[in-house]
């Protein structure tokens, strides 16, 4: 079993928080979506910890312990952040890197497959925004117990408002809301702790959004394998993006996780890992 080292570094002048497993076999970058953090990764960094298995997740600027985003575009930003930190991993490992990402981080990814100075093996978003209308947001800022958090002209106790943020991200990321494990909801809650990071999240959202209005990518560049991952009770970002992908890379691979939400690395860790290792096992035959 390697252990989880949870660390500082700085990677493209961000200085942010990083979970590492130093495993063997080809090293995996994981990269979180929107409002989330590196900690939604450690049920997944548990499985590959006992798998002896090398691992890297960070908390992407503007999120979790992370600096904050410069002024101007946001994808431009994680983009060079990304591209950095694939650099600084595939280095320490001695080869490429298979980079695995979640909604935002999807996005991400997918991005990052368009370079070729990078040194990757593949990419595997997961549930990847910025496919289909970006409803995703509209869903956040528009729920009942955001607009009455943020609306109340009381200070509100920390774990009250820790609860609330909880409780709606039980309902939107897990297809099954009674199944979500109460430490992941008390964790994700913990990174957004009081009104003011609430609402700078809203705010980067909103920054955000004209970016995805329309698919940010040029599939025409990808030059490494892509698997796509989706769960088919995803309230967020509907797998019918996946088709816009498998129109312009027709070697695409989709795999669909029958009854999971938005967050596959949470309700069905164990198949995503399968996904993942058989998708890196694969990757490294073919580069050899």
């Amino acid at each position: 079993m390697q252990p989880l080292f949870e660390h500082s570094v700085e990677v493209d002048a961000y200085r942010t928080r990083v979970l590492e497993l130093e495993g063997e076999g080809p090293a995996v970058v994981l990269l979180h979506g929107f409002g989330d953090s590196a900690d939604t990764w450690r049920p997944l960094l548990d499985r590959l910890g006992r798998l002896e298995r090398r691992a890297v997740a960070v908390d992407l600027p503007g999120f979790g312990r992370a600096s904050a985003f410069g002024p101007g575009a946001i994808l431009p930003q994680l983009d060079a952040f990304a591209g950095a930190l694939v650099e600084r991993v595939a280095a320490e490992a001695g080869g490429p890197v298979v980079v695995a990402g979640n909604s935002l981080g999807g996005v991400v990814s997918l991005r990052l497959a368009e370079r070729a100075d990078l040194a990757l093996r593949g990419v595997m978003p997961i549930a990847p925004a910025g496919l289909d209308m970006p409803g995703w947001f509209e869903i956040i800022e528009r729920d009942p117990v955001i607009r009455t958090v943020l609306s109340l002209p009381v200070p509100i106790p920390r774990p009250l408002l820790e609860r609330a943020i909880g409780e709606v991200y039980r309902r939107l990321a897990f297809s099954d809301a009674r199944l979500a494990d109460p430490a992941v909801i008390k964790t994700f809650a913990s990174h957004h702790r009081d009104r003011e990071r609430a609402r700078r999240l809203l705010a980067t959202g909103r920054r955000l959004l004209p970016e995805l209005a329309t698919p940010p990518f040029a599939f025409e560049r990808v030059r490494v394998p892509v698997l796509l991952v989706w769960g088919t009770r995803d309230r967020m970002v509907s797998h019918r993006g996946a088709r816009r992908v498998l129109e312009a890379l027709p070697g695409t691979k989709v795999e669909l996780l029958e009854g999971c939400g938005h967050c596959p690395q949470l309700e069905a860790t164990d198949r995503v890992v399968e996904c993942l290792l058989g998708f890196a096992g694969a990757a490294a035959i073919r580069a050899a």
